[in-house]
């Protein structure tokens, strides 16, 4: 992986990808970066105007890319089986989970789960679960989850999913992730035990700057708090772009394992994709299956064709 960058992402001619939160930021990046070494990207964003307003950026970087805005809100499972009914491309060779939200208030989903949850982890099980027909249809296709280092906060409560017992905004966000690599981790089970070719691996961007470390403030008109996050990220995050990096990896290098998990090498915060650490619970094979029959659950959305 020693750096590696996106000069190195192979021809992605013929392929198609779908990228969610690809209007700005790391999904951004990604869709980008994608198109201009030949796939056909959708990018699958929440707001109409700033999906389309992300098409014609793209376009004006990259005029030969072959891309198109459809709208997903992960915070609304009808939003997402709308999304997933209407694809119709007869190919899926990859989807990025890419889309999150950090650190907000205590605010419910469309369906009325805790957002953070629900948007993070929820809205991704039912969009993957969804659009895997044409993902075990594509040889060779992956699903890469975008967590975070942050997952070392805190496991997930099983018996609190939703936490609504004691709300702490970042514990709430590190469960969410750490939702996200437990996903991956008993995806990878199931298909491989369902003999697929299908590759789910995880990836994480460090410290990267992006609005999502200032959504939350803003959300509660915290002026203050907002411009130490911005200045933060000013002087010590990473672009955007070289955040990025990790998730391209994982969808595009070759010899990527499943359940793996990249991010930005040594320590974690930034630096070209390598190995990272992830804490032990989210290999948790119990905890893994526990949280998959909650989601099914939870979004009345199950995997046909996977054994379990």
């Amino acid at each position: 992986m020693a750096a590696w960058t996106a000069n190195d992402i192979p021809d992605q001619s013929g392929r198609t990808a779908v990228v969610t939160g690809a209007n700005s930021g790391l999904g951004y990046v990604t869709a980008r970066e994608l198109a201009r070494r030949g796939a056909h990207v959708i990018l699958a964003c929440r707001s109409a105007e700033r999906g389309v307003a992300a098409v014609d950026r793209l376009l004006r970087e990259v005029p030969d890319a072959d891309v198109e805005f459809r709208a997903l809100d992960l915070g609304d499972l009808a939003s997402v089986r709308q999304f997933a009914a209407a694809y119709d491309s007869a190919r899926l060779d990859l989807l990025i989970n890419n889309a999150g939200v950090m650190a907000l208030p205590y605010l419910r989903t469309a369906d009325g789960f805790e957002t953070q949850f629900g948007v993070n982890h929820l809205g991704h099980f039912a969009l993957t679960g969804l659009l895997l027909p044409r993902l075990l249809d594509t040889p060779d296709a992956r699903v890469v989850t975008v967590s975070s280092g942050l997952h070392a906060l805190a496991n997930i409560d099983i018996g609190d999913l939703n936490s609504e017992r004691n709300y702490r905004r970042w514990i709430a966000y590190g469960r969410s992730k750490t939702a996200n690599l437990l996903f991956v981790h008993e995806l990878a089970r199931r298909l491989a035990l369902s003999g697929a070719d299908t590759l789910a691996a995880a990836a994480h961007p460090g410290y990267a700057s992006t609005n999502l470390q200032t959504a939350g403030v803003k959300m509660e008109g915290r002026k203050a708090a907002e411009r130490i996050v911005a200045l933060g990220n000013r002087l010590l995050a990473q672009s955007a772009a070289a955040g990025a990096l990790p998730t391209l990896y994982a969808a595009t290098a070759p010899r990527v394992r499943p359940d793996s998990f990249t991010g930005p090498g040594p320590l974690g915060l930034r630096g070209a994709p390598a190995r990272s650490w992830r804490a032990k619970w989210t290999l948790n094979d119990v905890a893994g299956e526990r949280l998959w029959a909650a989601s099914e659950g939870l979004t009345g959305v199950r995997y046909e064709g996977l054994k379990d």
